[in-house]
């Protein structure tokens, strides 16, 4: 036997439960995380530029890149005849003729769709070189809206298809038609919910290399899953599974879904290292580019109907569903409308339900993943009614949640649509919100708010949080006949790898690709209780590497799948491994295995804890002494586990399926303030109790709905994606994509349930998306309450701007004041984002010096702002080369100017047109000069519209720098035509603006 020790005195305790402090945060604050953009690159590492379509939807005519293959560093431009040549479209999720391909082919149907790469020697090189790039484009009418796509006359996006609406699909459960003649009552309610996304510090990054002869391509990037997209990028490029080697960064500065959207740039820059001959490429992704053309959530246009009797009773549901999916139907939509397809009756006993699904694209970018994906578009219609039939009723809210919640006996409990709910108190849950949350003091305040004449509300909002999906979900958007010919899909596989070297020290290997959300730490947690050891002790590797690693098509991180089943895999592979070491140690200890313990780092008879084995020293003993294992025991001191749910099933032929393995809960109370003055909505207080099954870290479950909850506060009163009616997108910079920060964004209280699980090995349930579904329909429920008592049935849209709310209260805006306006055109042609300032100016010279200078091709030359050069085309007539710059945009416009009703010294008419490659702008104004003691007092309007990345930029920084170049331009006129200094057009002021513009961002 081997030399034995006896153990402390104080073992250790249970770590799975406690408020264990991040490990990943120490290198993390240090300085020392490794995300993409920060890993060593190989030699020869070339850089790419994509060049994006300023159109929303056009032919592409002609494409000439001769010019830019020839500039400085450049060592090749990928064209769409290269894509097509070397992969194929990406496949989609439903049975439609519509294609996608990494680059636009026939014609752009987006602002921000790639056209071509540009692969350099650095970057820098890269992005001058998009100049040298000459498209010429047959501009066609765009769709910005469901409404528009599906209208008779609307633009067709795939000619193939025939249609804009790609996939429409109907599915009964129960008798809701009967249902809605025998209830009492039934409502309507049309919602909308609108194009958003979440925001990660880190933008895309990947770096791919093409590697000689058929060895495939070997990838490094931050996508973050699900690796069921491995096989649609394989698929892409035209290659098997194992020779696209995919590896994950370290660290990742935030998902919360959207870049699941990187595997498209994944395939393209693949594509780009094979153009210049198998060369390492590497893309990061900047702030525009996420903004306009990686993701969005779905823009959903809905119809929902309830039947209910007059105790609140709902019986039946009827949903009419139109999803916004953007230009393309990417994989894996239609997901946000079948994650959620199996709990579309929510927290609620209703058993009878009516859904029509129709998926629409539109001139924006495509859909995906965004955190809680298809959740905070099913529960705003679903919470909404909730809230409208406690107000047609004239009863409390609570009572209508009272009457339909699901019971706690009822569990595990199958909905209407085929989700099991495997566990969950939802009486006790409201209740615990109600009474920790201080529901009696906030319904006082609302009661003294209203006695004062303030506008006060409260809103609530119950709902079922899905985690762990089922691989198979999609396939609902296949008819049961497609579904039996295509073979079952179902499950959720998890995987995870935990070892011991010779020393005793414990590794742990998942398939996860976390970002940000601790998993490093509760993995440690959970295999230090298993073998008895300090969670510091353990290593826990989350690089993944799909040529190394175990993994299967459901890895990744997403869906709130860590908790219930790659933590519960590394639980099962802990004790599997934990097992194979109790049988080593059993004789020994002359005991049975069964009554092997590990603590405190060592391994003992649980009945005779003073004779103990170093862990590290019976570890060390398989790799050293195989020989002397027991009969039959292979050597290796590792454990590979695979897990999948049994409750996963495929879906069944009348359509129903268990979209998910695990259903956490919460239950919101929000109170709100209004300002009738601005608009303002101030949150008072936010309460959320969760129920996520046995919590495994409690102060991380905290971090995730707090971090969920701000997300979620952004969707109800700041963010959405806006398109101009050409389809031009208007919130490419966060001066106009409004995020919420730290000021905004109130601490909630937090209140904890646990009701573990049945299905999953640890008891636990996800966590991380429910806010992000419950808090933008809570909010609005509450500014509905505050504005109903004298406003009746609202029609509440989010976001909850400042504007929006005042037309929901009736309040006209003042007219504005001061000199200089700078604001929408009156009368707007729809091309693109449009302008208008008038002002007036004092300049030290005559109108005749004015002229002079108007009239005079070098001298207006020297008075634009960023022209280059200047000829004379006709009679007052010029074309210019002129470069602006933006924020992080800057265009090279060819421009024709045009000065026309010329009535010498007193006014003219300046007209202007400008083509870049960023996009077009083009408008006009007036100008007075009036004679005065000072010189001239120079009156001016003017309106203009600009399309394409430029107008991206958002209103809020081209109004801002249009002040600024009015500015400059006025200055450097009154200089000239004084006869004093010329500022250089390269000098200070556009330095002035360019930090100017930093700062307002």
């Amino acid at each position: 036997m081997s030399t034995v020790e006896s153990m402390p005195t104080n073992p250790t305790s249970r770590f799975v439960g406690q408020r264990v402090e991040r490990f990943e945060s120490i290198p993390l604050l240090q300085g020392r995380g490794r995300f993409g953009d920060d890993l060593a690159i190989k030699p020869g590492t070339l850089h790419a530029a994509v060049y994006r379509s300023s159109y929303a939807h056009a032919r592409i005519v002609s494409i000439n890149v001769s010019r830019a293959e020839k500039m400085p560093g450049v060592r090749g431009v990928l064209t769409s005849a290269d894509v097509r040549a070397w992969s194929k479209p990406f496949i989609n999720g439903v049975k439609v003729p519509m294609e996608m391909w990494a680059l636009a082919m026939d014609k752009v149907r987006y602002v921000g769709e790639p056209i071509a790469v540009v692969i350099a020697e650095d970057r820098y090189l890269a992005e001058d070189a998009l100049d040298g790039i000459v498209i010429e484009f047959e501009s066609l009418p765009a769709v910005s809206s469901i409404d528009t796509a599906i209208s008779t006359d609307a633009a067709i996006l795939h000619e193939a298809v025939e249609s804009n609406v790609l996939h429409d699909r109907s599915f009964v459960y129960g008798n809701p038609q009967a249902r809605f003649e025998e209830s009492d009552h039934s409502l309507s309610l049309d919602i909308e919910y609108p194009r958003n996304s979440c925001t990660p510090i880190e933008c895309g990054v990947v770096i791919a290399e093409h590697l000689p002869g058929d060895e495939g391509y070997d990838v490094c990037s931050n996508f973050m899953g699900p690796f069921s997209m491995h096989a649609v990028m394989s698929l892409a490029l035209k290659v098997p599974g194992n020779r696209l080697r995919h590896r994950s960064a370290p660290d990742s500065g935030g998902s919360f879904g959207v870049k699941q959207a990187v595997f498209t740039a994944v395939v393209l820059m693949c594509l780009a290292s094979r153009k210049v001959g198998g060369a390492p490429v590497k893309w990061v992704e900047d702030r525009l580019e996420h903004l306009s053309a990686a993701t969005a959530a779905n823009g959903r246009k809905a119809t929902i109907r309830a039947a209910f009797d007059s105790d609140g009773k709902i019986n039946a549901i009827d949903l009419d569903q139109f999803d916004d999916v953007g230009a393309y139907l990417r994989a894996p939509e239609p997901a946000t409308f079948y994650r959620m397809h199996g709990l579309l009756t929510g927290a609620y006993r209703i058993a009878d339900l009516q859904v029509r699904n129709r998926v629409v694209v539109t001139n924006k970018m495509p859909s995906g993943l965004v955190r809680g994906f298809g959740g905070p578009q099913v529960y705003f219609a679903l919470e909404r009614m909730v809230h409208r039939i406690a107000q047609y009723l004239k009863v409390d809210p609570l009572s209508i949640y009272e009457r339909n919640f699901i019971q706690p006996e009822a569990f595990p409990y199958r909905a209407a649509a085929g989700a099991l709910l495997d566990s969950g108190d939802y009486p006790r849950a409201m209740k615990a919100a109600i009474e920790e949350g201080g529901l009696k003091e906030l319904l006082q305040r609302r009661d003294q708010a209203r006695a004062e004449g303030k506008l006060y509300g409260i809103g609530y909002a119950a709902i079922v949080e899905p985690s762990i999906s089922n691989m198979g979900y999609i396939t609902i958007a296949l008819t049961p006949e497609q579904r039996a010919k295509a073979g079952p899909k179902n499950g959720g596989i998890a995987s995870a790898t935990v070892s011991i070297d010779l020393l005793g020290g414990v590794t742990v290997i998942i398939a996860s690709a976390p970002a940000g959300q601790g998993h490093v730490t509760v993995c440690a947690q959970v295999v230090a209780d298993v073998f008895g050891l300090q969670p510091k002790d353990i290593n826990v590797n989350i690089d993944f590497d799909t040529s190394k690693d175990a993994w299967s098509v459901a890895a990744g991180n997403y869906s709130s799948r860590f908790a219930g089943a790659v933590a519960g895999t590394v639980h099962i592979a802990a004790n599997k491994l934990r097992n194979k070491l109790a049988a080593i140690a059993a004789p020994q200890l002359h005991c049975d295995v069964d009554e092997v313990r590990f603590e405190a780092g060592y391994v003992f008879q649980e009945s005779n804890p003073s004779t103990t084995i170093p862990f590290a020293r019976l570890a060390s003993s398989a790799h050293w002494s195989p020989a002397e294992l027991p009969e039959g025991m292979t050597p290796a001191m590792r454990i590979t586990e695979f897990w999948t749910p049994e409750t996963l099933e495929a879906p069944s032929e009348d359509d129903r399926v268990n979209t998910s393995a695990a259903y956490g809960f919460a239950f919101d109370i929000c109170a709100v303030e209004i300002d009738k003055q601005t608009g303002r909505v101030r949150i008072d207080k936010y309460v959320t109790a969760h129920d996520a099954g046995t919590l495994l870290n409690p102060a991380m479950a905290d971090g995730q709905i707090r971090g969920a909850f701000a997300q979620g506060l952004g969707a109800a009163l700041l963010e959405e994606f806006r398109y101009g009616d050409d389809g031009g997108f208007q919130s490419g910079t966060f001066a106009d994509y409004l995020v919420p920060t730290s000021y905004e964004v109130p601490e909630p209280v937090i209140v904890h349930l646990e009701t573990p699980s049945p299905f999953t090995p640890l008891g636990a349930k996800g966590l991380g998306e429910g806010n992000n579904m419950s808090t933008p329909v809570c909010i609005a429920n509450a500014v509905a309450d505050a504005l109903s008592p004298s406003h009746g049935e609202l029609d509440i849209r989010l976001p909850l701007t400042p504007n929006k709310v005042l037309e929901l209260i009736g309040f006209d805006d003042p007219e504005p004041s001061g000199a200089v306006q700078v604001q929408k055109a009156a009368k707007k042609t729809g091309k693109g984002h449009a302008l208008s300032a008038s002002g007036s100016t004092q300049i030290s010279a005559s109108p005749e010096q004015v002229f002079d200078v108007l009239l005079d091709p070098i001298a207006l030359a020297a008075v634009i702002p960023g022209c280059r050069e200047l000829q004379r085309i006709g009679e007052n007539k010029y074309r210019a080369d002129v470069t602006i710059s933006i924020g992080m945009i800057k265009a090279r416009y060819e421009a024709t100017i045009a000065l026309s009703n010329i009535q010498r010294p007193h006014s003219l008419h300046l007209q202007g047109t400008g083509v870049s490659s960023l996009g077009g702008a083009e408008g006009g104004g007036d100008i007075v000069l009036e004679a005065n003691e000072h010189g001239t007092l120079m009156t001016y309007h003017y309106a203009a519209e600009v399309q394409g990345k430029v107008a991206a930029v958002g209103g809020r920084m081209l109004e801002g720098a249009a002040r600024m170049v009015l500015g400059q331009l006025f200055e450097q006129l009154g200089r000239q035509a004084s006869g004093g200094q010329v500022a250089q057009k390269s000098g200070g002021f556009w330095s002035r603006l360019m930090r100017w513009l930093r700062i307002r961002k």
